[in-house]
């Protein structure tokens, strides 16, 4: 075993190493089973890069990783959704061995309900749910047994056979498992195996109108595809034996291990598909896909690279443990990748207008710029201004404090890889608010020192009037206003964040307005950026959308006092 693969084993994988070394496996196949009753979400980011990362690593004994879509509830399931997941796979990095859809075993699942009701552990039950409902008990009294719980099996037989001929109306019968009406695990007492619902199914169509529970079918699926190691979140373990009781009663293939750990909790999100759709539905969000959203698509449309996210779920690894990340540590991740990867461009965000007094109108002025600092085989890209530029408001200050080094009057600071100029003087408007500035260019001091007497600490972005382009730059914050949204008692849409999104017009320089679509770069000074994926037109309507900001020295220690 390799430093790093030793450095990266968890509790999961040294089980499964146990198991190889015992001989009790021969090669190992796990699954990633998502419901496709909406999009993914960082969290299921997670249990993907754990599957999948499991069979890449064990290729040499054979393993395989199953991409299975657990659409036993036609009732919210989607074949949007279900092509959707198969884009977020891919898009992260993997590629599945095998692609199954729960519903193509339903008789498999109707045969092992037979064979239940042959063995007295299965039976019809006629009562309403909250019959069901009362007669369950608590953790402190035992459930009280139905009048149907010891019907005779041969009419069990008959009501089930039934119940799938579409005799009965929806929710009028239900498939029960005999097992333990006085455990301590609520999920032992007699738990609903069938339901009758009549809904049109995204694969199997209207066969059907008897469907199984997902604690009932999960087992059977991985039983028959011959999963080796289930691996579930942690929400799953108090379930695990009834998972164990279906394999160890049903006639299966093979016998699964179901195997918990901890899910993903992220700080200003919420994980919930239930809550996302609302999200969606209600209209605070675009869409599935808004960058805002931890969906796997939103963060795919916001700039987040894939290999990022991978580096991040490798990061916080795998434990038995709840806890809740920091989304600064997934933000550390996004930096870091396109720190190294993303070329440079400029763009002015808050536009001030500077002339060149000595520059004539016609006349252009070289500079030249590292398409990356630390990427020198990139080279550089040639640039040339006019009389007119851009620069951000922020760089120039009326009155500079102490530690401010970019331009205020008389002050010089360095056009990024061109000269140094000097402010003359700046013009306001009936508000105050300064609209343009008077500078003088030092022609012939790019990529040299401030002549002697002239004191220039510190580099500033702009861009070309002449040649900038208008793009719709996105300012995309936080979602929500506090750390942990799912637990404010007012619910969790109290806390949205009203400026979670800014849209602005800025000026970019020509070659960032034709990048293609779904082409990240840095702003330099600004921040890191993504053509948008849908409403980007290179060339001719550029949009932007910020993925994450880079750090402000000046801003924190302006904010400091």
């Amino acid at each position: 075993m390799s430093d790093a693969e030793e450095k990266n084993r968890d509790f999961i994988r040294e089980i499964i190493a146990n198991d190889l070394a015992s001989g009790k496996h021969q090669s190992v196949i796990t699954r990633f089973p998502p419901e496709p009753n909406g999009y993914l979400h960082i969290g299921h980011a997670k249990s993907i890069c754990l599957n999948f990362g499991i069979a890449q690593e064990l290729r040499s004994v054979g393993a395989k990783c199953h991409l299975r879509f657990d659409d036993t509830n036609p009732s919210k399931e989607e074949v949007e959704y279900v092509e959707s997941i198969r884009e977020d796979v891919r898009w992260l990095g993997f590629e599945w061995d095998a692609l199954h859809f729960a519903s193509d075993y339903f008789e498999f699942y109707y045969q092992c309900a037979i064979a239940l009701i042959e063995k007295g552990l299965a039976y019809v039950d006629e009562q309403t749910q909250e019959q069901m409902r009362e007669t369950r008990g608590n953790i402190n009294v035992p459930g009280t047994p139905s009048p149907w719980r010891d019907r005779p099996m041969a009419e069990n037989l008959d009501l089930f056979a039934r119940m799938r001929a579409g005799e009965f109306p929806d929710g009028s019968l239900v498939l029960r498992a005999k097992i333990d009406l006085a455990s301590p695990n609520m999920n032992l007492r007699d738990p609903v195996l069938y339901r009758i619902m009549r809904a049109h199914h995204h694969n199997t169509g209207d066969a059907w109108c008897l469907y199984p529970m997902y604690d009932y079918a999960h087992p059977l699926e991985d039983a028959i595809e011959h999963i080796t190691h289930s691996l579930c979140t942690l929400e799953f373990e108090n379930h695990r034996p009834l998972y164990d009781w279906v394999i160890e009663h049903c006639p299966v293939p093979a016998k699964p291990r179901q195997i918990e750990f901890a899910r993903l909790n992220l700080t200003y999100t919420v994980m919930s598909k239930r809550k996302l759709l609302l999200l969606v539905k209600e209209g605070h969000v675009s869409g599935w896909d808004d960058p805002r959203l931890p969906t796997i698509s939103g963060m795919r449309r916001r700039g987040y690279p894939a290999e990022a996210i991978r580096n991040f779920c490798q990061h916080i690894g795998i434990t038995k443990f709840n806890g809740t990340t920091s989304v600064d540590l997934l933000e550390f991740e996004i930096r870091a990748f396109l720190n190294r990867e993303a070329p440079r461009r400029m763009a002015v965000l808050e536009p001030l207008k500077v002339i060149l007094e000595n520059v004539a109108a016609d006349e252009r002025i070289s500079a030249s710029v590292m398409e990356h600092p630390e990427r020198p085989e990139w080279g550089a890209r040639a640039l040339s201004h006019g009389r007119e530029l851009w620069i951000e408001q922020s760089d120039f200050l009326e009155d500079p404090p102490k530690k401010f080094y970019r331009l205020g009057p008389g002050r010089h600071v360095r056009l990024r890889g061109g000269d140094i100029m000097k402010c003359l003087s700046f013009e306001k408007d009936e508000a105050g608010q300064i609209t343009e500035l008077r500078c003088e260019l030092l022609k012939g001091t790019a990529g040299a020192n401030a002549p002697e007497g002239v004191e220039c600490r510190a580099a500033i972005h702009w861009v070309d009037a002449a040649t900038a382009c208008d793009a719709e730059m996105r300012l995309y914050d936080r979602l929500f206003r506090v750390e942990a949204p799912d637990a404010e008692e007012e619910g969790f849409l109290s806390c949205l964040n009203p400026d979670s999104l800014s849209v602005i017009t800025a000026k970019v320089e020509a070659s960032a307005a034709a990048l293609a679509p779904g082409t990240f770069c840095q702003f330099e000074r600004t921040g890191y950026f993504i053509a948008d994926s849908k409403d980007h037109q290179a060339g001719t309507k550029p949009v932007f959308n910020r993925t994450v900001g880079l750090k402000d020295s000046w801003s924190k220690q302006a904010s400091k006092g």
